[in-house]
């Protein structure tokens, strides 16, 4: 009789956890996408604006890339010479490039800290490594 009783609790809280558990899945469980290269990009990077048609270069300005959707990336600094602009991308000879406009973005993952290139509007370049 014990052995019923056990087999049967036992049964009971299988039970209970699975459906425990399938309700924490249909709650919590976003679909997985795949990575893209807006992904790849995102992060802070460190560096310099190597030139700028309207002022001198700076030292030492940081850059944030934001992954906003598939392929696209916002470009923010705390530099008020570099824009917040946002870029969709593409990938060409192993180099990430964006797809169009006024904003060149030249991403280099083979160097070692991965290294960014921006030019904005054909004004200002900045040039840096992630962190």
């Amino acid at each position: 009789m014990n052995t019923r009783r056990s087999v049967g609790s036992l049964l009971l809280a299988c039970t209970a956890f699975g459906a425990f558990v399938s309700a924490a899945r249909a709650e919590g469980d976003a679909p997985v996408r795949k990575p893209d290269l807006g992904d790849l990009v995102q992060g802070s990077y460190f560096g310099n604006v190597t030139s700028d048609s309207k002022g001198s270069s700076k030292s030492d300005v940081a850059v944030k890339i934001s992954r906003t959707g598939k392929n696209r990336v916002q470009i923010e600094s705390d530099y008020d010479r570099l824009p917040t602009v946002t870029v969709r991308l593409t990938r060409a000879t192993g180099k990430i490039l964006n797809v169009e406009g006024t904003t060149t973005f030249f991403y280099d993952p083979a160097k070692s800290p991965p290294h960014l290139d921006l030019t904005f509007n054909n004004e200002v370049s900045w040039s840096g490594d992630r962190r």
